[in-house]
Parts: C-alpha cells; sequence; structure tokens
C-alpha cells in the first residue's frame, strides 16, 4: 500500500511539476485553437459565438486510486486573450495511468465568463466535456453556460474517478 502511495505522489508531483514549470505563452493556446478547428471545423463558430473561452493547450494528469491533473492556459474574452489561467484538478477513484490532453472551456455568456473570472471557479464532479473529433461539434452543446472540449495529446489512463477542477485567473 506504500509503494502505491509512494507512485501516485510521485506522478502527481512530476505532473504538476512540469505543467506549473511550463510558460504561459499565448502562442501555444493560439497553436491550440488552430488545432481545434482543423480537427473540426464545426469549433469556429464556438470560438466565434462564445463570450469568452479559457484554452489550456497541455494539462498532465496521472492517477493510481488517487489522482491529479494541472496545467497552464490563456483566457480569452471576444476572441482577445486577457489573462493567464491555471488549472488543478484532485479525483479519487479506479484510475490507473498518465495522459497529456488540451482542454478549452467555452462559456456562453456573460455571468459564466465573470463566474470563472472571480477565482471562485470550480467544476463540480457532473461537469462532462466533449471528446473532440471530427464532427463532435454537431451535437455538442452548452450547459449551466459552459461547454467544455478535450483533445487527447497522448498517454493512457483507465478511469471511473470522481473529482472536480479549480482554476485561478490573473488577468494582464
Amino acid at each position: 500500500m506504500n509503494a502505491k502511495i509512494s507512485i501516485v505522489v510521485l506522478m502527481l508531483s512530476f505532473f504538476s511539476m512540469a505543467s506549473y514549470a511550463q510558460k504561459n505563452d499565448v502562442g501555444e493556446a493560439n497553436k491550440t485553437i488552430k488545432e481545434f478547428k482543423e480537427k473540426d471545423s464545426g469549433m469556429s463558430k464556438f470560438f466565434s459565438s462564445s463570450f469568452g473561452y479559457a484554452v489550456f493547450p497541455s494539462i498532465g494528469k496521472a492517477g493510481l486510486g488517487i489522482g491529479g491533473a494541472a496545467g497552464k492556459g490563456t483566457l480569452y474574452k471576444s476572441e482577445v486573450s486577457v489573462a493567464d489561467t491555471k488549472m488543478s484538478q484532485v479525483t479519487i477513484g479506479f484510475q490507473a495511468g498518465g495522459q497529456k490532453y488540451a482542454e478549452v472551456i467555452f462559456f456562453e455568456d456573460a455571468e459564466t465568463y465573470k463566474d470563472f473570472v472571480s477565482g471562485n471557479f470550480e467544476f463540480a464532479a457532473q461537469v462532462s466535456a466533449v471528446a473532440l473529433t471530427s464532427g463532435a461539434s454537431a451535437d455538442a452543446a452548452y450547459k449551466d453556460g459552459l461547454l467544455v472540449v478535450t483533445m487527447t495529446i497522448g498517454g493512457l489512463m483507465y478511469e471511473a474517478s470522481v473529482g472536480g477542477q479549480k482554476f485561478k485567473v490573473t488577468p494582464y
């Protein structure tokens, strides 16, 4: 049991340090936006019509019973970058492995965007994400003012866990 805990702590430390050590780069966020649009051209409508969105080019995630994830991103309002943002997540449940993915969170309206920027924003366990595939945008819809879309970059993670994402926003 102690070996499992040690492995989890080591994996979480690695992913947390790697994600938080990276320099937040608006260029990387813009590249990620381009990749999302190339993978599914229907995503363009969400980028142009949403009140704002947060782009996380690289989130590292790992777990073995207890897991976590972390990453840095850029917050946009009306398609203009306005702030840096950080995401952290802790999960518990059946999970094993490691994964790297990109995530975009679209805000349908000013109220949802304001909640995110306030610094007290946290996803509940019931918020689900749409996995980006060609044509995924056709069925994508906002729920409670949010639309979360993810794109796997690499790794393999088996997961049936519960947890939430917490965010911190630092305006320019």
